[in-house]
């Protein structure tokens, strides 16, 4: 452990908790590497993980099923989605909803036919349906009504939506709730609570929002290619990353931050601990500044090129305001 005191020096303190522990302040945090989707996401990399689509069973209509396989180390896991044709009056982003666009459930291993087919009878209904310990999350989702008939639109006409236009919004789908631990008759955090690839919070779950990101781009070009024919393009792979992962409820997330007050302070203690450490240097190297204004010319760059394509030039004076 880092002796805070120490490392700091006499002349800088952290800042007190009265300061930084602010709703506002803590509902405007970046992502760091602590983060649960980074943490998963980096696992996922380092362990060489394969995903693929089995079934893509979607009409034109926007309904049927789709599974998506996870193939990790050790274990598959499969989430299986359900495409619904939701009508605009029944759409709604509360948790109380009745009717969603998708129903998911992550299955643990490779389902079957009989499997598929019991899940339809159930996963639709969600909290009036049951499912069993063969499945470790019970999920649903809507489509965000600006952006993804806007995205629809665009690539029906053979064009890539603007990412400025994306960034207002960030997610095709967002999930209006995300249920594990048994719920509703799913597997036992007990069952899995030792696997490897779930060691950290959260990560069964994230794994099917993640895996439900993949299904909602997939679902636009489904809708766009019913919709435009031959005319109708794919989303650019530069353009996807723009997409994020959506989520309208934090009603999970509001016991679990109560109940784990030392894994917050975890969190924040080394977030401000690496701020304090850079405040605390008394100086810095000319090359270390000049290779730390490079890194952030170069994110800027990359941020307004994707924006506003050829308008941006390659010198630092000449971003567009």
């Amino acid at each position: 452990m880092i002796d805070q005191n120490q490392a700091l020096g006499a002349d800088i303190e952290m800042r007190p908790a009265s300061q930084v522990m602010r709703l506002k302040r803590m509902g405007s945090f970046h992502q760091s590497r602590l983060s649960f989707m980074r943490v998963l996401l980096r696992r996922l990399k380092n362990q060489n993980w394969q995903f693929d689509r089995p079934i893509f069973d979607i009409n034109d209509k926007g309904v049927g099923v789709a599974t998506y396989r996870a193939k990790g180390p050790k274990r598959t896991y499969t989430l299986v989605a359900f495409a619904h044709d939701l009508p605009a009056e029944l759409r709604s982003d509360r948790v109380i909803a009745e009717a969603w666009d998708s129903t998911f459930t992550l299955f643990d291993g490779e389902p079957t036919k009989e499997d598929i087919e019991r899940l339809s009878k159930n996963v639709p209904l969600q909290e009036a349906g049951r499912v069993s310990e063969y499945e470790i999350s019970l999920s649903r989702a809507n489509r965000s009504v600006r952006l993804f008939e806007y995205v629809t639109e665009c690539l029906s006409k053979g064009q890539q939506p603007e990412i400025s236009e994306i960034e207002k919004v960030g997610y095709l789908m967002r999930t209006t709730a995300v249920y594990g631990s048994s719920k509703f008759g799913a597997c036992d955090r007990d069952k899995w609570a030792d696997r490897e690839e779930f060691s950290g919070s959260f990560q069964p779950e994230l794994l099917s929002v993640w895996l439900t990101r993949a299904y909602a781009n997939d679902m636009v070009e489904h809708m766009a290619k019913v919709r435009g024919g031959k005319n109708a393009v794919t989303i650019d792979p530069e353009v996807r990353r723009h997409f994020g992962v959506g989520n309208s409820t934090g009603l999970g997330m509001a016991p679990f931050l109560i109940n784990h007050p030392a894994l917050i302070h975890a969190w924040i203690n080394g977030r401000e601990t690496a701020i304090g450490l850079i405040r605390a240097l008394p100086t810095a190297a000319l090359e270390k500044i000049k290779k730390f204004e490079n890194l952030v010319f170069s994110c800027i760059y990359k941020c307004f090129k994707l924006a506003y394509g050829s308008r941006v030039s390659t010198t630092k004076n000449h971003l567009p305001a």
